[in-house]
């Protein structure tokens, strides 16, 4: 037991006690306790060094959930007389204090079920970064304390702990990492990179837009950069801001570059051509493009025999890249498909004068297009076309953005698109996501055999990452325990030198909600 009275902190304002705070004076009841062996923990019957724990810093002490009629047995009896005491216990979210009085032997005390860290319950800030830090719903973990009758602190004390401590300890931490990331990219010369940008909501109406710079050689988040669509005149304009914020910030790190790998945005490629970086696209996006519109010619009245060449035109534009060392040299190869689907398989271009693969003899011969009928015709329109076949020219002989695609991924773990987050909340759970991507990107990768039912029989074998670690989470907690608490300026410091943009209905004017009100018409009422 503790008997350390509640301290205030001159550095940060008390919490609110009125609002979670309770007194209750309690009784002992009957209890029906079921309990199952096989899923006992045979470690508690090894005893334990709690002097240990007690010198251990909170964050990394073990907790437990205990019943309170449990909590209140320990104090009906007082220890000097043995008579019955008068209980009061106080509340303040997950934390309880329990007042013990006997009004025989006047012997009294306090218990606290956590550490006081200032003013704060440790437990109560605790369970705040870790739900912040793992990605999870307040609102969420709100409903499953709730059916488990677990007492929990409201939002707005999970918003303050997480203004006033887990953002700032994150920023730095972020930072921290990011400076050591740039110094070595400083040292290693030419840097190759890839930049996407992600929505956070479907459609031309998102209000964020983040883009992700990565260093393509070490597949490692280099750069998050967060644009609000009213900073830049639209949504559409997000993707060239979050490029151009991610190249000068790279610039002022004194990191050169060697190539940026995107995709073909009309605003990123005028952009990289005004400021002569060397640009290639992603294979991927061209190729999803090109299948779609092979896919909508397939099902055209006498094009129906196009379906027969999608897969071999999919593999051809990777054989494409992968196979050749230049522009040109990637063109002629890409047009050749149009001379091998009529089973010629010698070409003019004397880049690629001929189909590299052996001579074989076809047993279809009904597969083969010829020049003139509209079979072909679509698919030279398409292979052909001059915007293609520049794209074709650029395209990444090296490194995809595939892995950034990935990240974002891993963006939906701790900032979902069908969830509002504030400006700098945003922020800082996409510098979560990076955080968890690098210390996760270079897992071993272990193969599994699976048998699909689709397949019939047929096994894949598919590569699978070993388990995630989640060191970052243990840092930042540290972090938050052992230096924001104990003197959050500097780190408040950090994240107010961020410049936020005001909420996009800021632009407009708000009425009286009296007024509101009373104007509201259905259009069921007559």
């Amino acid at each position: 037991m503790s008997s350390t009275p509640l301290k205030t902190s001159s550095k940060r304002p008390r919490l609110d006690l009125e609002e979670d705070e309770c007194s209750s004076t309690l009784t002992a009841q009957e209890i029906d306790i079921t309990f199952d062996p096989a899923g006992a923990d045979t470690s508690i019957s090894q005893p334990k060094d709690l002097s240990a724990q007690a010198s251990s810093p909170v964050q990394n002490i073990n907790k437990y959930i205990v019943y309170e009629t449990c909590i209140m047995e320990l104090f009906e009896v007082c220890p000097v007389c043995q008579r019955s005491c008068h209980v009061r216990s106080q509340r303040l979210g997950t934390f309880l204090r329990v007042e013990q009085l006997c009004h025989h032997c006047q012997f009294s005390r306090k218990w606290n079920s956590q550490p006081i860290l200032g003013s704060t319950p440790a437990g109560n800030l605790h369970l705040s970064a870790a739900v912040y830090l793992c990605g999870a719903s307040f609102f969420t973990i709100e409903k499953i304390f709730a059916a488990m009758k677990l007492q929990l602190f409201r939002y707005d004390t999970f918003r303050h702990q997480a203004r006033m401590c887990i953002e700032p300890a994150i920023v730095h931490k972020w930072r921290k990492w990011q400076g050591e990331m740039l110094q070595q990219l400083t040292q290693r010369g030419k840097v190759i990179i890839g930049g996407d940008m992600r929505a956070d909501s479907p459609g031309h109406s998102a209000k964020y837009g983040s883009y992700t710079i990565m260093d393509l050689v070490t597949n490692t988040v280099v750069d998050v950069q967060l644009v609000q669509s009213n900073e830049v005149g639209g949504s559409y304009h997000m993707e060239k801001e979050g490029l151009k914020r991610s190249l000068e910030f790279l610039d002022a790190r004194g990191v050169t570059l060697d190539c940026v790998v995107t995709d073909r945005h009309p605003q990123v490629k005028k952009f990289l051509k005004e400021h002569n970086v060397n640009q290639f696209y992603d294979v991927l996006h061209i190729e999803k493009g090109i299948s779609k519109q092979l896919e909508k010619m397939c099902k055209l009245k006498g094009c129906e025999k196009l379906r027969n060449w999608l897969h071999s035109i999919k593999n051809h534009i990777y054989w494409t890249v992968a196979s050749s060392s230049n522009g040109p040299e990637r063109v002629a190869k890409w047009t050749s498909m149009l001379n091998h689907v009529q089973d010629k398989h010698t070409h003019e271009d004397t880049i690629f004068p001929a189909c590299l693969h052996a001579p074989r003899k076809s047993r279809d011969k009904k597969k083969w297009l010829a020049a003139g009928t509209l079979p072909y015709f679509k698919l030279e329109k398409v292979l052909s076309n001059k915007r293609i076949l520049k794209d074709v020219a650029k395209l990444s002989p090296h490194f995809q953005t595939s892995s950034i695609e990935v990240f974002h991924s891993v963006i939906l773990r701790f900032a979902p698109k069908n969830v509002f987050f504030p400006f700098l909340g945003m922020l800082c759970r996409l510098y979560l996501a990076a955080l968890h991507y690098n210390e996760n990107a270079r897992r071993q990768s272990l193969f599994k055999v699976t048998l699909p039912k689709a397949k019939k029989g047929e096994y894949r074998v598919r590569e699978v990452k070993t388990q995630a670690t989640f060191r970052y989470v243990d840092d930042l907690l540290d972090l938050i325990f052992d230096q924001v608490v104990m003197d959050p300026a500097p780190y408040a410091e950090e994240v107010l030198r961020i410049p936020i943009p005001p909420a996009l209905s800021a632009e407009y004017d708000r009425p009286e909600k009296e007024e509101a009100i009373s104007s509201r018409v259905s259009r069921f009422n007559l």
